[in-house]
């Protein structure tokens, strides 16, 4: 899988040693990206170049010469970066027809933000177990969450801390994202008007069919947002800031996991959230890491939004209720694990939620709570 950081990385170390604990030496806006694989039950890390190597994107099948440092470079004699390489691969396995594979099924392309007081280890098996539990595709976002080497009290302040600190480096990688899901759609939709000139270029109607047909054969894989805990607070703070650059619609659904944030006037940055169909907060008033939270830091730490079934009033967002499902209990991450396994309604949930679509329309609905429930 791949993952994209804002830590400081060291390209001499394989394994999960090569991220540091802190933001990168050159500023917390600094992206870098890896590959990651396991090996013998160990993570092997691949930090990328900046600039990738002809091989690499000959294996991407990117069009490229080669300067004379032996590095790819596009047809003008531009660099060629790691994130386009990653884009081009990510592309080619959510949709393998986009590379002419026209016999493997593509699947769900998931973005995926970790929370408070996670080391790369824990995110990279987060992620392999999201990616084996649903059959999505991760991209993960990892900022310094390790709580700046304090425990306690003191961890989770320097990991709000860090978050805050991270939001221009997650607002430069969702503006990567969506400008190469646009450049990608953009060629496929050149290739597939050449081809309908070519086969219909006197009859509109047939035109039209053969286009939208073939437009939605490569449109047909869904991509999805989670942000779980802590990596909620981070992306409030980046629809909140000068920063953010707006009305970038690029996910199916968003699903705000266990929200470490304010429920408190909450409605003012969740109804920002651009999205195409859904987007939902999850919430289990039981929730162990959340109760935790809130005692850490007093009367100065509100209810947050992740486990409070009050004031939902959010015009945009779909409120689902979890407290009360078997197999939930003080769960924090009900998304994998016992939760899963135990109660089959939080997985097809949270399955049908992570493929695009509206996951809560076999639930009950509260009307005086104004969310639906999980039982």
């Amino acid at each position: 899988m791949f993952i994209v950081t804002n830590r400081e990385v060291n390209e001499s170390r394989s394994d999960v040693s090569a991220f540091g604990e802190v933001a990168n030496r050159r500023g917390p806006n600094e992206l870098r990206m890896a590959e990651a694989h396991r090996v013998g039950g160990k993570w092997k890390i691949n930090i990328l170049p900046d600039q990738i190597s002809a091989d690499m994107a000959a294996s991407a099948e990117l069009p490229h010469t080669v300067d004379a440092m032996g590095n790819a470079v596009g047809d003008k004699g531009e660099p060629i970066f790691a994130s386009r390489y990653v884009a081009r691969k990510l592309l080619a396995r959510v949709n393998p027809r986009m590379v002419g594979d026209r016999r493997s099924k593509g699947r769900g392309l998931l973005f995926f933000v970790h929370g408070f007081n996670n080391n790369v280890k824990d995110v990279l098996d987060r992620a392999a177990r999201l990616s084996n539990t649903y059959g999505v595709e991760v991209l993960a976002f990892s900022w310094p969450a390790n709580g700046g080497g304090f425990k306690g009290v003191a961890s989770y302040k320097s990991d709000k801390r860090d978050a805050q600190a991270s939001v221009g480096a997650l607002d430069r990688c969702l503006a990567k994202l969506s400008d190469y899901l646009q450049a990608a759609h953009q060629e496929h939709v050149s290739k597939v008007e050449k081809r309908a000139n070519e086969l219909y270029g006197d009859n509109a109607e047939k035109w039209d069919q053969f286009f939208t047909r073939q437009s939605e054969q490569w449109c047909d894989f869904p991509v999805t947002m989670m942000l779980h805990s802590m990596g909620n607070y981070l992306y409030k703070h980046l629809l909140m800031s000068s920063a953010y650059r707006g009305n970038v619609l690029i996910f199916d659904n968003v699903i705000m996991a266990a929200a470490d944030t304010n429920n408190e006037d909450h409605r003012q940055w969740v109804d920002r959230i651009p999205v195409r169909r859904r987007l939902y907060v999850t919430i289990n008033e039981n929730d162990g890491a959340l109760r935790a939270s809130r005692m850490k830091m007093g009367e100065e730490q509100k209810a947050r939004l992740g486990h409070w079934p009050f004031d939902l009033d959010s015009q945009r967002a779909v409120y689902v209720d979890f407290t009360h499902a078997n197999g939930i209990g003080d769960s924090h991450a009900y998304f994998e694990g016992t939760a899963v396994t135990k109660n089959q309604r939080v997985r097809r949930f949270f399955q049908q939620a992570l493929e695009g679509e509206a996951a809560e329309e076999r639930l009950e609905f509260d009307a005086a709570r104004n969310l639906y429930r999980v039982k």
